[in-house]
This record gives structure tokens, sequence and C-alpha cells, in this order.
């Protein structure tokens, strides 16, 4: 039933991908398309290849701190297998789950994954916070490069992902007062005493891994930081790639502001990749600089880079360590069956 239904949200979110743009361009956006060179084509797949790369890079440098080397090549197929997750589940709600899994499989706990996951998240809510505002500040001492709109659009967006990394940084500054609330609510909901322990413990092993990867030296953790503001200036550089290919003089800045604010709306769809309303919002944002169709054509190729890709390219790999981990949980299985006394009788 969870996969039918899975399945029929994924239909749905490609229909209004493709359909959206398709319906505000028309057959002037289909044209622009079929005239767009190979080359055009290669270098957004190129630039998305490289991003996975960088990311791989970032996720390697936090797991080498914590003693938990990882190749490069795993490394970039655990990146794969967690955004195919991302962009086939509504919200992205297999992402972390799929992240988590992954770096079990290399030796590390689910608190322990979580914890790099939450410092990768955090990274992510700086960069943009820190970008969006240095946007804003170049609109004010630049007023002449701004559309007469961007800078309105740009304040609520910085408020918002400032408000998300705030309200995290409080929960990891009062985690006793947070553990304590989360107890407080779980036995309100009469969850067994052993559950609530079970949660306390891992919490506090969620803690210790934030705490030690925040005791990283700082050139390790300017190295990450790094590597993240590498991949999202890649990443949100295929839309500006598509429209100067399109033969438009939009903006790199404006660019960047278009595809956060597009992503940040698709979120609340929550329909896999943000389809509909990432689609929606970009192109009533590009429309009034390049036209329908233009802007209708730049969207598809943009998501095709950005979505449609990431699903080609990432199922196979998404499915390969989906094999591998049933594989390990299968071999795990018989070898506490095989290490269980002849005639023992099994245990809770």
């Amino acid at each position: 039933m969870m996969k039918r239904r899975y399945l029929a949200l994924g239909s749905l979110g490609l229909v209004l991908s493709l359909g959206i743009p398709l319906l505000i361009g028309r057959g002037d956006a289909l044209h622009l398309l079929k005239q767009m060179p190979l080359l055009l084509w290669a270098a957004t797949l190129a630039i998305i290849a490289l991003s996975w790369n960088v990311n791989a890079g970032r996720v390697r440098m936090l797991l080498s701190g914590l003693g938990q080397p990882m190749r490069q090549l795993p490394a970039v197929a655990l990146i794969m297998a967690s955004e195919f997750a991302i962009c086939a589940t509504p919200a992205g709600a297999g992402g972390p789950v799929t992240y988590v899994v992954l770096l079990k499989r290399h030796g590390l706990s689910a608190s322990q994954g979580m914890a790099i996951y939450a410092v990768d998240q955090l990274m992510d809510l700086l960069f943009f916070v820190t970008t969006l505002s240095a946007l804003g500040v170049y609109w004010l001492l630049v007023p002449a490069r701004a559309q007469a709109y961007a800078p309105s659009q740009l304040l609520p967006l910085v408020a918002l992902l400032g408000a998300g990394l705030i309200a995290v940084l409080l929960l990891v500054r009062f985690h006793r007062g947070a553990m304590l609330a989360l107890l407080r609510l779980l036995r309100k909901l009469h969850v067994s005493h052993r559950r609530r322990r079970r949660v306390a413990r891992w919490y506090a092993e969620f803690r210790g891994g934030l705490v030690m990867v925040g005791g990283f030296p700082p050139a390790r953790l300017l190295a990450i930081y790094a590597l993240c503001a590498t991949h999202w200036l890649l990443r949100y550089s295929v839309l500006y790639v598509v429209l100067r290919g399109l033969g438009t003089n939009v903006t790199w800045v404006y660019s960047f502001l278009v595809q956060t604010l597009a992503l940040t709306v698709g979120q609340f769809t929550l329909l896999p990749g943000g389809s509909g309303g990432a689609e929606l919002s970009a192109t009533a944002l590009l429309t009034p600089e390049v036209g329908a169709a233009t802007a209708a054509a730049a969207i598809i190729a943009w998501r095709f880079a950005t979505y449609y890709w990431y699903l080609i390219a990432g199922a196979p790999v998404f499915l390969m360590q989906a094999g591998r981990w049933r594989n390990d949980r299968a071999k795990a299985a018989q070898e506490l069956a095989a290490s269980e006394p002849h005639g023992a009788t099994p245990r809770d």
C-alpha cells in the first residue's frame, strides 16, 4: 500500500514538473529545447557530477574526523543514493533515512549517523543564511543590479532560514531541557519506560556526536564549510548556465535567488522533489525577465539536471546499496543463529 502511494505521488510530481512549464511555454518552449546544443546539456550534467564529488569530499572529511575514513567512490554512492531518496519521497523524507542506514553500514551507530546528517544540514543552513544576507548587502550597495522585486522577496527567505538555524542552535545549546521535554511528552503518550530510556540513550549519543564534530579543529571545520559552499555554488549555477545558453542576460545572483525561492516553495507541496511548487514559482519569477517560452524551457532543462537526473542516475545506485544492506542484515542474522547453542530457546 505504501509503495503504491509513493508511486502515485512520484507520478503526480513528474506530471506537474513537466506539465506546468509546458502549459506556460507551450510549443515555443519545446522549440527552444530542441535548439539547445548537446554541449549545453552535457555541461549541466558535468556540473552535477562535480557537485556530487565535492559533497562526497565533505562527507569524507566529517567521517575521517571521527576516525571512520571512507573512500571517494563509496562516498559518492552515499550521496547519489541519498539524493535519489530525497527526490523520490514526499518532502524528501527518505533522504535522512538512507543517509543514516548507509553510514551504519560503514560502522557508525544510528545516532552518530544522525549527528553527521545534522551537522551537514547546519552547514547548509549557515551557507544559505550568509549567502542571502550577502546578496541583500550587495543589492543595497549596488541597487542598479537588483531587479525591482528581488530585495522584497529576499527578506522573508533570510528570516525563515535564519529562524530555522537559530532554532537548531538553541536545541543543541539547551539539549537537557529539550530532552526532558521530549521524555515528558512520551510519558503523556503512554510510551513504555524501556522505550523512553532507549530514546534518552539515543539522544545522548546524538548529542555526543554533535559535540565530537563541534570539537574538530577550526581548519577542518572551515574546509568542510568550504566544500559545502562549493557544492551549492556549483549546483545553483545550473540554471544560470542554461539561461546563458538560451541567450539571456539574467545575472547569476538573480538565478541563485530564483532557485532558492522556488525550491523553498516546492518543499511546501510535500510532493517528491518539490514538484509543482518549484516549477510554478521559478517560472513566475523568470517570465518577467526572459519571457514565458524561454523561462519554461530553462526550467525544464534545469529540473532535468537537478531532479530527473537525480532519479535516473541515482536509482541504480540506491538499489545496489539497498541490496547490499539486505545482504548484510541476512548474513548478520545467519551468524547470530549459528552462534546460538543447539536447542536454545530464543530470547526477546
